[in-house]
């Protein structure tokens, strides 16, 4: 096979208008568009030098199953796992159901094709008393102060409204003084009410009172030491820090929180409709997964509590 060819003018410009659309129309957030846009531009170039001449509106009616497979073999071959296939494939028929309608073409051959299968790994949340633990080792661990009450509030608030770190990030001194739910804005543009517990809102109020910045309206509300936007990376660092002084796996990361959150909710009687509301899925597919890991939990202590076993 010959090496991928660059993008025609025509099929460059097919793609930047279906980019529009998955952003204007459909609200796909700015990361979202990048993945689609390699993924599809990975996908095109493919075609170029599996062809051997560049893809294009007039010829890419004549894609079947065939080149879907190679492409997915292909990629495949360079270490993609089945996971991220799947997503590469899925934006990949987005793109091509695009054409067929903007076009008038029959794509259904290449439709049709079938993605790979894979295993859904289970979310491992932390269990209550290790949740407790890590919130109350975080708030002590690091030497200054208000840093440490500033990764507490943040870690507190991941678990008890089950926000995304990006999200607790992206507050600002407008989120502030929180009532007992919060507005956020997560994945796809898509918004949602959050419940805020006191705890958290006490947590908060601690760090501010510690904190040696202001908060304006327009200011991050968590702070970074010199000031800025806190990263997620320092919030990453000292979870392990805490993770390590407890003897928790690695699995215990800020995002198991999120994890957390929903598996003690669905555990407490909670149903998966209000579950996704909360955790803001746009499918409830994605929430139904938490099911997975109650049965898993069950099973387990089956097994170490029976009396037969």
């Amino acid at each position: 096979m010959s090496a991928p060819l660059a993008l025609a003018p025509a099929m460059a410009d097919s793609l930047a208008r279906w980019l529009e659309a998955q952003e204007a129309l459909r609200g796909r957030a700015a990361h979202t568009i990048t993945a689609y846009r390699d993924d599809v531009t990975a996908f095109l170039a493919f075609l170029g030098g599996y062809w051997a001449e560049p893809a294009l509106p007039s010829n890419i009616s004549r894609l079947g199953q065939p080149d879907m497979r190679a492409f997915a073999a292909a990629e495949r071959g360079r270490g993609l796992s089945p996971r991220s296939l799947a997503r590469r494939l899925s934006a990949v028929r987005g793109f091509l159901r695009w054409m067929a309608d903007s076009h008038g073409l029959d794509l259904s051959p290449a439709l049709s094709a079938r993605g790979p299968r894979f295993a859904r790994s289970l979310p491992r949340p932390l269990a209550r008393e290790q949740a407790r633990e890590l919130l109350d080792q975080t708030a002590s661990q690091h030497p200054e102060p208000w840093i440490a009450a500033r990764d507490a509030a943040v870690l507190t608030l991941l678990y008890g409204s089950g926000l995304r770190i990006s999200e607790a990030l992206s507050l600002t001194g407008a989120d502030w003084p929180m009532g007992e739910t919060l507005r956020i804005k997560g994945k796809g543009g898509r918004e949602r009410i959050v419940p805020v517990l006191p705890i958290a809102r006490a947590a908060i109020a601690d760090y501010l009172r510690q904190s040696p910045f202001e908060t304006p309206r327009e200011a991050p509300l968590f702070r970074g030491a010199r000031g800025g936007a806190l990263a997620g990376g320092v919030l990453r660092r000292a979870m392990v820090q805490s993770r390590q002084a407890l003897g928790l796996p690695p699995s215990a990361t800020p995002h198991a929180l999120r994890h957390s959150f929903a598996t003690h909710l669905l555990a407490a009687g909670g149903d998966l409709r209000t579950i996704q509301e909360l955790l803001g899925h746009a499918r409830l597919s994605t929430t139904q997964i938490y099911t997975g890991v109650d049965d898993a939990r069950l099973a387990e202590i089956y097994r170490s509590a029976h009396p037969r076993s």
